[in-house]
């Protein structure tokens, strides 16, 4: 695996418990790029401040800068999968995060696509805020969408997986298991029927990498909901 060191600087907007914004980091984390960080609290509204809306329209996290080190122009990247194909494109000597051949890579995009089309979408803070605004229970609509979402990538990894959700590397559908997971977990989400998807992320999550990309181990998490 290559060490070339990246020159660009990066700046990335994010939220503590953002899955969106767990995924960039652990992408970030394993291709050993270190960005600035700056925090955006979606409860505080801080997306909707006149400041965030320039850099971000669509008032979500994250948001991706990158300076090129040749002094162009910058990039901005405001949705969480451009940015994780951005990186596999612009530095394609890091830790890839998708495989060689045409057939793992349509088979990770699938995953990635159950992940962040099907399940996070209508599972973010700002469609769960609208089920209460209607009356309906919030928690058991998370739980209950999770759990399908989940559900359905089980059904294609239990044969595609080996180490990870396809075969022995680590790819982009590993780095969007892992914050759907987190949050499937917050919401009492069963995994029985999910043994496939258990194995893998137990192993993801023991990565370092990982560990340190986790919601309670962020500088903008919480004093009390915090871990070392």
């Amino acid at each position: 695996m290559s060490t070339t060191a990246v020159t660009d600087t990066f700046q990335a907007y994010v939220y503590y418990r953002s899955s969106c914004s767990g995924r960039l980091r652990i992408a970030l984390n394993l291709k050993s790029i270190t960005p600035t960080y700056k925090y955006v609290n979606l409860i505080a509204k801080e997306q909707r401040s006149e400041e965030y809306t320039l850099i971000n329209p669509s008032h979500t996290v994250p948001t991706l800068i990158i300076t090129p080190s040749s002094g162009g122009p910058p990039t901005k990247i405001t949705q969480s999968i451009p940015a994780l194909e951005y990186l596999e494109e612009a530095y394609p000597s890091l830790r890839p995060l998708l495989p060689k051949d045409l057939a793992g890579r349509a088979t990770v995009r699938t995953l990635t696509a159950i992940i962040a089309a099907d399940l996070q979408p209508i599972t973010n803070l700002s469609i769960l805020n609208r089920v209460g605004d209607i009356g309906g229970d919030k928690a058991l609509w998370a739980k209950e969408i999770m759990a399908q979402g989940l559900l359905a990538y089980e059904a294609v990894v239990k044969n595609t997986a080996g180490t990870f959700s396809v075969g022995d590397e680590i790819s982009m559908a590993d780095v969007c298991l892992v914050p759907a997971m987190w949050g499937a977990e917050r919401f009492g989400v069963d995994f029985e029927e999910m043994p496939t998807v258990m194995r893998i992320y137990e192993r993801l999550a023991a990565m370092e990498e990982v560990k340190r990309a986790h919601w309670s181990r962020q500088e903008d998490t919480p004093k009390e909901l915090r871990s070392e």
